[in-house]
């Protein structure tokens, strides 16, 4: 007699005594199976390296070279925003005559597909108990449809890395939490924790994930206390290491971007730049109401293991959107959205769910081939921008990828040959009106460039060339100079040449270049101030013990420094 179980209201054969072809795992797997290798070869067809992605390779080459994790020797300054994406590019670069961007591409590649993978796995575990016949990867579809889970896919971003810790750390709540394999505890702890190391604002999801899974085990309290003391261990750490080293608090692009500071109305504009073009309300109305069907077959950890992903997504958004966004078009909105279709990467399949998936379907169909933002038709360098179409069009290459692609974009001829051209110790800085490039004298013993972007520049010139931009992100004059009055999202400092060199070049400044001698007298009374000179110091001094404990006690206030990004005198040092 053939056996039968019901699931969903329904009869069917029991898996076992069904041919392998006719069993819904089967179907499920394939389907997983299926949408993995479109979103990868998507992804491929997409692949290149951003100008943000090869600041990265410079620090990277730095470590490798063994002089720490700098952008510029001799100065300690975090331009990395994920130690963690650092750390793993700095193992992966010591593999033999492999570019540096391309294990940057193609790791973020496979982190990525791998992130989507346990994303699946963990919805197909939340629905095993329940007991449904199959499922269809239904959400998987949003994130192959969308061109920005595409284009950063690669990029040389740490997101492929996010994609991958929010997808496993989710996997491994929900294996951990299943009677039939669960997991070690500690082990799903230690790798909930690493959320700041990943990028500092997933230490919102680090939070939620940790509190769900005390909720759930509900341990003693002595346990409690080991699971967190587990989660902490690293990013305590490595906080203290950060501290220490560098004298902040945060990143340095924290305080480039001013994260602390509130933005609601450019932070709300940059999510409707990515919700409104591609009806995004439309397939999560149809996945929360195909889930909402099943609704009567819920328990208490399903509904637990459900809101950590929908709670991450709504704290992860309201910080993006608080701190105003930024320039590419939904990068940064990437996390929150995936946190969101976590429990409905894959949906069961019933009679009433078929009609829900068909539309997710349709819209997937109509995204993917049709919905764009109006600026990917005309990329541009200011304001949100399809950040892979500026790029490709700029450098004229389809696939951006080598440092040494970024070389054909018109602004940077004129900076390598300033910089080949330097025959000795000088402070390069730029006339931004006619492109020109200038050297000036100095008592360094090294080649400083002034200049604004810096990836692909950063790579492609020597490393023990120091290279200190306007944006602050490696400057960290810059990084504590006052905000532009309505800057780009992410470029809200700009400190002109002037300030390079009254930092390093010369005095007297030679009259008839682009900078004049009153300029840079009024900068080096700024620069010469108490606070302003002990940000240098933290930088720039040897690192000794005593320096390390200095940085370290400082850190607290330091990040508050700001001071006038135009001088003019009387200098207040107050």
């Amino acid at each position: 007699m053939t056996q039968t179980s019901t699931t969903a209201g329904e009869s069917t054969p029991a898996w076992p005594s069904r041919a392998w072809s006719l069993r819904p795992s089967t179907w499920t797997w394939f389907g997983f199976g299926l949408v993995l290798v479109v979103y990868a070869d998507l992804a491929w067809r997409r692949r290149w390296m951003s100008d943000d992605g090869l600041i990265v390779l410079r620090t990277v080459r730095q470590i490798l070279a063994g002089n720490g994790p700098v952008f510029n020797i001799g100065e300690r300054v975090e331009t990395n925003t994920s130690p963690l994406w650092t750390a793993i590019l700095s193992v992966l670069g010591l593999l033999p005559g492999v570019p540096l961007e391309w294990i940057s591409v193609v790791t973020g590649l496979v982190f990525s597909v791998a992130g989507l993978f346990f994303g699946l796995d963990g919805a197909r575990r939340l629905y095993q108990p329940l007991a449904f016949p199959g499922l269809a990867p239904a959400g998987a579809l949003v994130v192959c449809a969308l061109p920005p889970f595409r284009d950063f896919a690669t990029s040389g971003l740490e997101t492929g890395l996010i994609t991958l810790w929010l997808g496993g750390t989710w996997w491994a709540l929900v294996r951990r939490t299943s009677t039939v394999d669960g997991l070690w505890t500690w082990p799903v702890a230690v790798v909930a924790g690493l959320g700041p190391l990943v990028r500092p604002d997933l230490a919102l999801f680090s939070g939620v994930a940790l509190a769900a899974l005390l909720f759930l085990l509900r341990p003693g309290l002595r346990r409690a206390l080991g699971l967190l003391a587990a989660a902490a261990a690293l990013p305590l750490a490595y906080q203290v290491f950060r501290m220490g080293y560098y004298g902040l608090l945060t990143p340095n692009t924290a305080l480039v971007k001013e994260a602390s500071e509130a933005n609601w109305a450019r932070g709300w504009a940059y999510l409707v730049d990515l919700v409104q073009p591609y009806w995004l309300l439309l397939p999560v109305l149809l996945l929360a109401a195909a889930v909402l069907t099943v609704s009567s077959t819920m328990d208490r950890t399903f509904v637990v293991l459900t809101a950590v992903p929908l709670v991450g997504a709504m704290v992860l958004s309201l910080y993006v959107v608080r701190v105003g966004g930024d320039f590419m078009h939904g990068r940064m909105l990437l996390p929150a959205l995936f946190c969101l279709l976590l429990p409905v990467l894959a949906v069961p399949v019933t009679r009433v769910t078929v009609a829900f998936l068909v539309g997710v379907g349709c819209w997937a169909f109509v995204a993917a081939t049709s919905l764009r933002p109006a600026h990917t038709a005309a990329p541009r360098a200011v304001g949100v921008t399809d950040e892979r179409s500026y790029w490709s069009r700029a450098t004229g290459h389809e696939h951006p990828l080598l440092a040494v692609d970024y070389a054909a974009h018109p602004a940077m001829p004129p900076a390598l040959e300033a910089v080949r051209g330097v025959a000795g110790p000088a402070v390069l800085i730029q006339d931004y009106a006619t492109r020109r490039w200038y050297a000036y004298p100095t008592n360094r013993p090294y080649v400083t460039v002034a200049a604004d972007s810096m990836g692909a520049l950063g790579l492609l010139i020597p490393l023990d060339v120091r290279l200190r931009d306007g944006y602050g992100l490696a400057n960290p004059f810059a990084a504590h100079s006052t905000s532009l009055p309505d800057g780009r999202p992410g470029h809200q400092k700009w400190l002109s040449p002037v300030w390079e060199l009254a930092n390093s070049a010369r005095l007297p400044i030679i009259e008839g270049g682009p900078a004049r001698a009153g300029d840079v007298a009024a900068a080096r009374q700024v620069l010469d101030c108490p606070k302003i000179v002990e940000i240098d110091a933290s930088v720039r001094d040897p690192l000794t013990a005593g320096r390390f404990a200095d940085n370290l006690v400082g850190s607290f206030t330091r990040g508050s420094v700001r001071f006038p990004r135009v001088a003019s005198p009387p200098v207040d040092c107050g």
